[in-house]
């Protein structure tokens, strides 16, 4: 029975939409109708500035860090952090507090694996802004250092890791199929600041 409500707790964490609430809260504004319509901080970054962006980031990051940390807080040692997290990435992704509408995956899958792997999602941080400063997509970004999770993970020997880490990575991208056609097309968005 606690496993099943840790699972519930991690969902519901997931699902708090950072980007709704900072934008109806602190703008009078719904992301979801500006720029791309999606939850997640790069819209926010877009569509409020980097304040904004910048909050709902870091919120959606410890959404997935704080759900990771469920089994040890409740006591239980039973419980994958990496499983528990991915419960959150689901609420963060089809969130039931916006009508199963939310972001694309990459702060909050990024941000149990602070939870688990921290020098992980440090040098994937570090891959992503790279990318970043290179190509000025933050999707590609995204994709990208996801891609490096995977490489990475296999020299743990880790075997949950690397399959957690294959299947967000694999969610990530599927969740960006139409930027992967924007970039191909040259329409998708690039960064300004950078």
């Amino acid at each position: 029975m606690i496993e099943a409500f840790i699972f519930i707790i991690a969902y519901l964490l997931g699902s708090i939409p950072s980007g709704l609430i900072v934008g109806k809260v602190g703008y009078g504004i719904d992301i979801r109708e500006h720029g791309s319509g999606n939850l997640g901080g790069t819209n926010t970054f877009r569509t409020l500035g980097v304040k904004a962006g910048l909050i709902v980031t870091i919120a959606d990051i410890l959404k997935g860090t704080l759900a990771a940390s469920l089994p040890l807080i409740f006591g239980n040692n039973e419980l994958n952090p990496l499983i528990v997290g991915i419960f959150a990435v689901i609420g963060h992704t089809y969130p039931i507090f916006a009508k199963f509408k939310g972001g694309k995956a990459v702060a909050t899958s990024g941000g149990l694996l602070l939870f688990v792997e921290p020098i992980m999602f440090l040098t994937m941080l570090a891959a992503f802004f790279l990318v970043l400063f290179l190509s000025k997509y933050v999707s590609l970004s995204s994709m990208l250092a996801g891609v490096y999770g995977i490489i990475y993970s296999l020299f743990t020997g880790n075997i949950g890791l690397i399959i957690v880490i294959s299947l967000l990575t694999g969610f990530v991208i599927y969740r960006h199929r139409a930027n992967i056609k924007r970039i191909i097309d040259k329409t998708e968005p690039k960064v300004k600041w950078l």
